[in-house]
């Protein structure tokens, strides 16, 4: 018997029992789409930090308050004059600017309209250029805004179409936490980056918030811009150095701020979005090892039913290979089939936003899970179709 005629008797006997066979490939369709479509999502995880990341520039340190224990109430809080230290020709001539930050949630209103903007953020012009945050329409305000304390906002695209719609909000009033504000630009769109929306905010003069929102606290943050991306571990170190000074730091370790490099938190996470994805491909492959099981189960359930079938064709003159082959034959089709419908699930399924993610498809997954399916079918078919092969005719024929 050769190849085409085992595969002919193999579509043949998935053919008799349509809904068994389909229910079969079902499970292994649900695995290979599973597989294909959970690493597309740790993939655009992946890309999606890889963008926010880029988004702030490359050239872009931030400062924040430690969290360690005992750090936060025993050190000393960020303050504009800690912001205004580190530019310094003599002391920082890597540091081109830095833009003090303190960041709230707040309300906003206009007329009947409100909307919650979860990031309402006051701080210098400099912010802007900083953290490559350009305006699509209006301009953004200026230092003696800040120094005045003008009640002057710049909108971010989701902020400003959920307020006004439509309409050019340059020019408008809004009130912020009861407080009126007059809209003076709209920045260009960002993008969502996972379950954060950058366009979503609002930002305006550091003293107009602190005197109307947040109060006279300490600094969120602050927002260092070196010269240039080469400079950034120069402008990290002299930054450092500073506020080691202006903090009495004696040991890095009791050191009451932190200084985030892109660099590192891109490497930080990108190792957790690895992690993520090994856990999602781990799942998928459980499913795809169910998938098996369901496999070896259904044509156990076959031989079973066949063995007088299988009595009838060896005493005909089939080999014992050609019996191997058939029943192997049949587990490897149920596989491919499954695997062939579950690429095309996973492919389709990666062309829409998956908890905010949008995925992106590993091309190398595609040609992996479709062979791992045919390996499915091969391994966990073979037991039955040895078992098969190895009835001896004249029990075959007596089995009732």
């Amino acid at each position: 018997m050769n190849l085409i005629e085992i595969l002919r008797f193999a579509l043949r006997g998935l053919a008799a029992n349509k809904l068994r066979s389909g229910l079969t490939t079902l499970g292994i369709t649900i695995g290979v789409g599973a597989v294909i479509l959970l690493l597309a999502v740790g993939s655009g995880a992946s890309a999606a930090v890889e963008r926010s990341i880029a988004g702030l520039g490359t050239n872009v340190l931030t400062v924040t308050a430690a969290r360690g224990p005992g750090q936060a109430a025993a050190g000393r809080p960020l303050t504009v004059e800690d912001a205004k230290a580190l530019v310094d020709p003599l002391g920082a001539p890597d540091v081109a600017a830095a833009s003090p930050v303190v960041s709230t949630s707040a309300t906003a209103v206009s007329g009947p309209t409100s909307h919650d903007i979860p990031q309402f953020t006051g701080t210098y012009p400099d912010y802007f250029e900083t953290t490559n945050s350009p305006v699509a329409t209006g301009t953004v305000f200026t230092d003696e805004d800040v120094r005045a304390g003008r009640k002057v906002v710049v909108l971010g695209a989701t902020a400003a179409e959920s307020l006004f719609g439509t309409a050019d909000p340059v020019g408008q009033q809004v009130l912020v936490e009861s407080i009126q504000f007059t809209v003076v630009g709209v920045l260009a769109p960002k993008g969502t980056s996972g379950l954060q929306n950058a366009d979503d905010s609002a930002v305006a003069p550091l003293t107009a918030v602190q005197n109307s929102v947040t109060g006279y606290g300490s600094l969120n943050q602050i927002v260092v811009r070196a010269v240039s991306a080469d400079a950034m571990t120069a402008a990290q170190a002299e930054v450092t150095a500073i506020l080691n000074a202006r903090h009495r730091v004696t040991d890095a370790g009791s050191a009451d701020f932190r200084i985030l490099n892109p660099a590192q938190l891109l490497a930080a996470r990108t190792e957790t979005t690895q992690t993520f994805t090994v856990l999602l491909a781990a799942v998928a492959a459980i499913s795809l090892l169910v998938g098996g099981i369901g496999v070896t189960n259904i044509m156990l359930v076959t031989v079973t039913e066949r063995i007088r079938e299988i009595g009838i064709r060896k005493a005909i003159g089939a080999t014992r290979a050609a019996v191997l082959g058939q029943f192997l034959a049949e587990a490897t089709l149920l596989s491919l089939f499954g695997g062939l419908l579950g690429v095309a699930v996973g492919v389709i399924g990666s062309q829409f936003q998956v908890v905010g993610i949008d995925p992106v498809v590993v091309p190398a997954s595609i040609p992996l899970a479709f062979g791992v399916s045919a390996l499915i079918g091969l391994f966990f078919g073979s037991y039955p179709a040895s078992r098969a092969a190895s009835l001896r005719p004249i029990e075959a024929l007596r089995h009732e």
